[in-house]
């Protein structure tokens, strides 16, 4: 039988989200580090890069708990985290440009030492205390970049972080437009998992064999032209097979 809800809420077993979680943390750290009253007032930056940041992380944790019933609405999600990590660039960008830096070059020597770290695939069981001991692992494996004290540093180090998810983003959007284009979604599996029952119900019932491939027939009662109204036998395996029996109470 045809399962209706498909599979979600796997995204603690995602690179994206790991990188997610590293960002979120290092934006509240680097906020800390280097905003205050006298340099944001209102804490309009601070309020909106962290936002920002936990916008992305949030929103892949939506996006994978809705899998299951919607496609659509977990790409859009997904979507929505990558806009997010996108702005929060913006703002490291700023940063870096409003204190006469310029973000690395991909030939900095600096990249190639941070690209050198490896964030660990999770693969864990799917609770809150093993994910936190392995995020926490993470963060001390990145720290000496995202979490630096040198606010040059951090700024850069999370650029390419945010770089990094949102890549890893974009290849998750792609693979699920590609399963939707072969498998549909939801509404696909809600027909199909009902024909499959009415079909079981039909058989029971003593439904006749297709005159042409031999399989189970289904009643359905014509839409159009001169039998509009009447019922008559179809072939369960249609479009396929377009085999029809008029039908009687007896089949």
């Amino acid at each position: 039988m045809t399962e209706i809800i498909g599979a979600y809420g796997g995204y603690r077993k995602t690179l994206s989200f790991g990188f997610a979680c590293l960002i979120y943390h290092a934006t509240e750290v680097f906020c800390e580090r280097n905003y205050s009253y006298k340099n944001d007032a209102l804490g309009k930056t601070v309020g909106q890069m962290i936002g920002a940041a936990r916008s992305a992380r949030q929103n892949i944790v939506e996006g994978s708990s809705r899998a299951g019933t919607s496609k659509e609405t977990e790409l859009r999600l997904y979507d929505v985290a990558k806009g997010s990590l996108e702005e929060l660039a913006g703002d490291y960008e700023a940063f870096l440009i409003g204190r006469g830096e310029l973000p690395w070059a991909a030939s900095d020597p600096r990249v190639s030492r941070l690209s050198s770290l490896v964030l660990d695939r999770y693969t864990g069981p799917l609770d809150r205390h093993d994910y936190g001991e392995y995020i926490l692992a993470m963060r001390k494996r990145f720290s000496e970049f995202l979490e630096s004290a040198d606010p040059i540093v951090a700024a850069n180090s999370i650029l390419i972080a945010i770089d990094q998810a949102c890549k890893l983003l974009h290849r998750q959007m792609e693979s699920i437009a590609d399963t939707f284009r072969k498998e549909g979604g939801f509404t696909e599996r809600l027909s199909k998992a009902r024909l499959e029952t009415r079909d079981a119900q039909v058989a029971a019932a003593g439904a006749p064999k297709c005159p042409k491939c031999g399989k189970l027939m289904r009643k359905v009662v014509a839409r159009k032209g001169r039998n509009a109204g009447n019922p008559f036998w179809a072939c369960t395996g249609y479009p396929d097979c377009n085999g029809t029996r008029n039908f009687t109470a007896k089949g």
